[in-house]
């Protein structure tokens, strides 16, 4: 097949040698330590991914597919599968703490980049305060299974749902950035725990939903047809957010090149069968209509099934360890991102800062806890997960389009995974990105443009003219 010609490179756009060659990609990564093995990170992408969308959002996505909504599971799969190989490519190639971010200034040039980090800073940044909300709803849930009593709602939800502060978000998020700031050993190790809890949590759940499970509760199976499937699926895409994150881990990880696509193919593979295993259960146990538009739908079901408050309660407490987890490794995440982004020059360079006690950018970590404790305090779950599922999509085409950008331009820049059926896998990628994208609806795409516009304009004021790669001696 001859090679898929593209345009010639757009402005400014950084050199992959270079970025590798900055960021110490084989070495230590800029102050950075080595000290994640596969294990661990495959342990970070399923503690960043696996929390608020399955175990508050199934509710959601169960309202638009009915028991169809396995099926849009597997839709939302096979976005991120074959988007995944696209981003296991660009991370054993690139392997830098940059992400999707990283990958398009490589490739796709600085303007671009930065409108990808723009739509990160969303993904990383609004999902904690999101998931935080989530985690709340929980932490209500267990106090209520272990002690008869709630929060007030004053204190436990933001104006909008009848409160006047989500105190419990706050907690979550400053806990996460305090373990943060410690090292990237003690955070790895807390996520791995986490995660093999949550993953237990969720079989228990399978376990208990199985035994009351009843086929006639799968029918009608596709009530709302394809349209409920593609609308399911766009809202169970928020579910696997945060399966990318593992490639901001680069500079941290031994061995890159092999560990990184490694931990990306186990981590939505193992997710995947997880959420199809629990919609399956939870559906077939009770029906749709209990599940559909219960913020702690899996605790209320193993409460109905077992007639008891104390399986409720175990799943309420994996739900709170699983989601906290997340926050950890979202708020990670981010970070990087916004390290990447400063080295650069694009932000400020507080947040490129690491320290030589921790070897952890803990300005950059404490700065990312406050501004988003923020919305995490005063907003709702659902006023974000739309936008942030359509930003996060958009950086998943830019990633599949980077792929075919770097085999055209830079062919030598290879790494232990190639992308399978090129370039037909990525242009798939790239359809199936933007089908989910339309499934969010009109009003979503008219906020993202207006995120966008407004991404477009810091870029003018800001970056542009304090990009490192607009230095005389840049070249």
């Amino acid at each position: 097949m001859s090679p898929l010609r593209l345009p010639g490179p757009p402005h400014r756009v950084k050199d992959p040698h270079r970025l590798i060659a900055e960021s110490g990609a084989d070495l230590e990564g800029h102050g950075l330590k080595r000290t994640m093995g596969l294990f661990q990170l495959v342990c970070f992408g399923v503690g960043a991914v696996v929390g608020t969308g399955i175990f508050v959002g199934l509710s959601d996505s169960v309202a638009e597919a009915g028991p169809a909504v396995v099926l849009s599971f597997v839709l939302a799969a096979v976005t991120c599968i074959f988007t995944a190989f696209s981003f296991a490519e660009l991370g054993s190639a690139i392997p830098v703490s940059g992400s999707s971010y990283s990958f398009a200034y490589a490739t796709l040039g600085e303007r671009v980049a930065f409108l990808v980090g723009w739509c990160l800073l969303l993904e990383y940044g609004v999902s904690v305060s999101a998931v935080a909300v989530g985690w709340s709803q929980y932490v209500n849930e267990l106090l209520h299974s272990l002690f008869g009593h709630q929060l007030p709602a004053a204190l436990s939800a933001g104006p909008g749902d009848g409160g006047v502060i989500n105190l419990p978000a706050v907690i979550v998020v400053m806990m996460a950035a305090t373990l943060l700031v410690r090292g990237i050993r003690e955070s790895a190790g807390a996520t791995a725990a986490m995660a093999v809890l949550k993953i237990t949590i969720l079989i228990l759940f399978c376990v208990i939903a199985f035994t009351a499970f009843e086929h006639g509760n799968l029918t009608p199976f596709a009530a709302h047809g394809a349209g409920g499937v593609t609308a399911g699926a766009s809202l169970a895409f928020f579910s696997y957010i945060g399966f990318d994150a593992i490639t901001t881990a680069g500079e941290e990880v031994k061995n890159p090149r092999r560990n990184i696509p490694v931990a990306i193919m186990i981590c939505i593979g193992l997710v995947t069968l997880l959420y199809c295993a629990v919609a399956l259960a939870a559906i077939g146990a009770l029906g749709p209509e209990v599940v559909s538009d219960k913020p702690a739908a899996l605790s209320l079901i193993v409460d109905q099934v077992t007639d008891s408050a104390v399986g409720g309660g175990i799943i309420a407490f994996g739900a709170v360890v699983a989601i906290a987890s997340v926050v950890l490794a979202v708020m990670y995440g981010q970070t990087r991102i916004l390290m990447s982004m400063s080295r650069d020059g694009l932000v400020p360079r507080v947040f490129e800062r690491v320290s030589p006690r921790t070897s952890t950018p803990v300005a950059n970590t404490w700065i990312v806890a406050v501004v988003f404790a923020v919305p995490a305090a005063f907003s709702s779950l659902d006023v974000v997960v739309n936008l942030t599922t359509i930003g996060t999509l958009a950086t998943m085409v830019a990633v599949n389009v980077a792929v075919l950008v770097l085999r055209r331009r830079n062919p030598e820049v290879k790494g232990s995974f190639r992308v399978p059926l090129y370039p037909l896998s990525p242009l798939i990628g790239v359809g199936f990105c933007v089908y989910l994208m339309y499934g969010t609806g009109w009003t979503t795409w008219v906020q993202f443009a207006v995120f966008l516009a407004v991404g477009a304009v810091v870029y003018a004021c800001y970056g542009r003219s304090r990009s490192r790669l607009a230095a005389p001696d840049a070249g």
